[in-house]
């Protein structure tokens, strides 16, 4: 799962879909034929099933969890699941892990600690278990701010950003001048649309981001990334209960610096910048004319 600059394929976010599973591995086969480093897995679908499909589905092909919650699993069963995953694939599979987001932990019924000691005594308790699990794949952690950037790079083997700022990036990842070993992965998932009317694909990936505005933990990201007035606009909107007017707050600016949205040459550009930050990018695909199948076919073509 290499960074290198000469890389301009993306990694890319593959979600296990109830009823399209088998479509989904069909199309993880076409990505890891045509040469694609890496396949992200989210938590939506299952993500730890679909990384056992993947170790039997594909051959050469990099994936891991971006992300697994924590809180989801029990760090025994944890390192148990990811250590066969890592074996039965090769040693092609890493694991991303994280806190989620407060609304995920409240449906689940948890109380929820501190992220940062919540994360470290998870990997901890991962680790006290490799003695009976067998070897544990790499650990992600996902990350979005300093202090678990730097968790990350004390404990694991890479941080993955979900929604960053490319034109923040560089400044964050100077603050850690030094920290990362030199095979630590840097990745981020980005809604990524193509379609040559940009309005028309900023528009999905407007309503992409209504889910990620609504968090706490992402508007103060964005804040300490430069976009103070867009967070205030909507925080003002989230006060006055105007959720569907959320739209309306997100500038171009801000959203072409988090997400990519146009033509195939403008997300290849795009694409091509966050490898050149020093930064994988995972392609988080959504059409303006068909579903995830047919977006990630897309992208496909767009590298053919």
């Amino acid at each position: 799962m290499s960074t290198a600059k000469g890389d301009e394929l993306p990694a890319v976010s593959v979600v296990a879909t109830p009823t399209k599973r088998h479509a989904i591995l069909e199309l993880a086969s076409r990505l890891d034929v045509a040469g694609f480093p890496a396949l992200a897995c989210p938590s939506l679908g299952g993500t730890l099933g679909l990384c056992i499909s993947l170790a039997h589905e594909t051959r050469n092909i990099g994936y891991f969890t971006s992300i697994q919650p924590i809180y989801y699993n029990h760090p025994v069963e944890a390192a148990n699941t990811a250590a066969h995953i890592h074996e039965m694939s090769g040693g092609r599979f890493g694991f991303g892990i994280g806190v989620s987001h407060g609304p995920v932990v409240s449906r689940l019924g948890v109380q929820a600690g501190k992220p940062l000691s919540d994360v470290r005594n998870y990997v901890d308790a991962m680790r006290k278990q490799e003695q009976f699990s067998g070897q544990l794949p790499p650990v992600y952690l996902a990350t979005m701010r300093d202090r678990m950037l730097s968790l990350a790079a004390e404990i694991g083997q890479g941080a993955i950003w979900a929604n960053a700022s490319l034109r923040h990036m560089p400044t964050q990842l100077a603050r850690h001048a030094g920290e990362f070993r030199e095979d630590f992965l840097l990745a981020n998932m980005i809604p990524t649309v193509i379609d040559d009317d940009l309005e028309a694909a900023r528009a999905i990936n407007r309503k992409t981001m209504r889910g990620y505005v609504i968090l706490p933990n992402y508007r103060n990201y964005w804040r300490v990334a430069g976009y103070a007035e867009e967070m205030d606009a909507l925080e003002a909107l989230i006060a006055a209960g105007r959720r569907d007017d959320l739209a309306s707050a997100m500038s171009n600016k801000w959203l072409d610096d988090c997400t990519l949205s146009g033509s195939v040459d403008r997300v290849r550009d795009g694409l091509a910048a966050w490898y050149a930050a020093g930064v994988m990018p995972i392609a988080v695909m959504s059409s303006t004319s068909g579903g995830q199948a047919h977006a990630i076919k897309q992208l496909i073509d767009a590298y053919a």
